[in-house]
């Protein structure tokens, strides 16, 4: 029997307004903080608080008898953000969790961003937000990292390997392992000695997505066969990884869920071999292979690449622009508008524009807040426009401060150079 690792993904991200073309130049307020407040108080009371009791009862449960029963997870910042904000409950029942010492933290982008693609600069930057972040309300600096939507390849586990961390986590996708297990610890190539664990999606998606579906073969799935299948394993460890939303929200409580989650630790427990681990725990184990993943992999759809956020004309456009800004959003030193630039990089709104069908379209258009993706590009767009605006005035204001301080022979100018990139970006 292997080792069984649990990551769990958290993440909301701040939605839109509808914003329309006559609000460009006319409000800021670009996020609907009523649905964003509706929507986190539903996942937590459906999710959130539920599952995070039934883990601590599991974890109190098991360290009477003398086995530990631990799992991991990464939460984003903006989610952290909307606890303290909206439920901060919730915030609280993951410190319970936090000072078991059975539960990990894993470092990501503080918001949930495609940074990496676009920005190494913006992708160091979130993930050192994020680390001060888990700091501060867990206590715990992270060791392992796991990027948005699991995109990772090698040139990603260079740049992971060079900020300190010591594994990473991505898909077990079969185009990557051949006739490989993903039930090992691999090495990442072009790294010296990054771990690289990789998620069985097989087992994974039999919770997160088959578990409630009576058309499967398999249905209803026990906790006692699902025991079974991992038995079955004579690897090393079976990575367990789905988001957290599986228990409640994409999986509904009256499909025995909660109930599953329960008796799963009782039924692998029968067998004495059996420990579940931490990331960074597997971390310390010495790799089978190196595994050469050299374009990017993803969890999301059947293809398991990039597709899902850049595979149209509307999604590059967008992430183009977006991304243009960032050096000059900088330069003006101003929090508000980097807050919102940086809100507007969360991959969820590209997510949004995404224009696939059949069984990938259905995900998506589950997840879409949106009753088409072209309405999420044209509403994102006018965002940024307003954005443009708010940096270009900006701008004037602080040219005709220093302009003013010049008068009194005040030593201190402001070049137009940051004025000049704007212009570029807008035309």
């Amino acid at each position: 029997m292997p080792n069984v690792c649990f990551y769990f993904q958290v993440h909301q991200p701040y939605r839109m307004k509808r914003y329309s073309v006559f609000n460009i130049g006319n409000t800021s307020d670009y996020f609907d903080e009523h649905k964003n407040k509706e929507v986190m108080q539903k996942v937590a009371k459906k999710c959130y608080l539920p599952t995070n009791k039934a883990i601590l009862d599991l974890i109190h449960t098991y360290k009477k008898s003398g086995r530990q029963f631990k799992v991991s997870y990464s939460i984003t910042g903006v989610a952290l953000e909307q606890f303290e904000k909206y439920a901060p409950e919730v915030l609280e029942s993951f410190k319970k969790l936090a000072d078991t010492g059975c539960v990990e933290f894993l470092s990501e982008t503080y918001y949930h961003s495609l940074s990496y693609l676009y920005s190494k600069e913006e992708f160091k930057a979130q993930i050192e937000l994020h680390r001060k972040k888990i700091k501060e309300l867990f206590g715990q600096e992270p060791v392992v990292f796991r990027n948005t939507e699991l995109i990772f390849n090698n040139e990603l586990a260079h740049f992971v390997e060079s900020l300190g961390f010591k594994a990473v986590l991505a898909e077990g996708a079969d185009h990557i392992l051949d006739w490989r297990s993903p039930n090992y610890v691999y090495k990442a190539k072009t790294t010296k000695n990054l771990k690289l664990l990789l998620k069985n999606y097989k087992l994974s998606d039999d919770i997160a997505f088959r578990f409630g579906q009576k058309s499967w073969k398999e249905y209803p799935l026990t906790a006692e066969k699902y025991a079974t299948w991992l038995n079955q394993h004579a690897e090393h460890s079976v990575n367990l990884f789905m988001d957290y939303e599986t228990f409640g929200e994409h999986q509904w409580e009256d499909t025995g869920i909660f109930n599953f989650l329960r008796h799963l630790p009782h039924e692998l427990f029968k067998n004495p071999h059996t420990h579940f681990v931490w990331p960074s725990e597997l971390a310390l184990n010495e790799p089978v292979a190196e595994l050469d993943i050299h374009n990017f992999v993803s969890w999301a759809d059947i293809e398991r690449d990039l597709s899902a956020w850049i595979g149209n004309n509307m999604q590059n456009s967008a992430l183009t622009e977006l991304y243009a800004l960032e050096k000059m959003v900088k330069e003006l030193n101003n929090k508000v508008l980097l807050e919102d630039w940086r809100k507007l990089t969360t991959s969820d709104h590209f997510y949004y524009m995404c224009t696939k069908y059949f069984n990938d379209g259905d995900v998506h258009k589950y997840f879409n807040p949106y009753d088409t993706p072209y309405e999420s590009y044209i509403n994102f767009m006018n965002i940024l426009n307003d954005l443009i605006l708010r940096m270009k005035k900006h701008i004037q204001e602080k040219s005709i401060v220093i302009e003013l301080k010049d008068k009194y022979h005040v030593q201190h100018r402001i070049t137009d150079r940051p004025a000049k990139m704007l212009n570029e970006v807008i035309r």
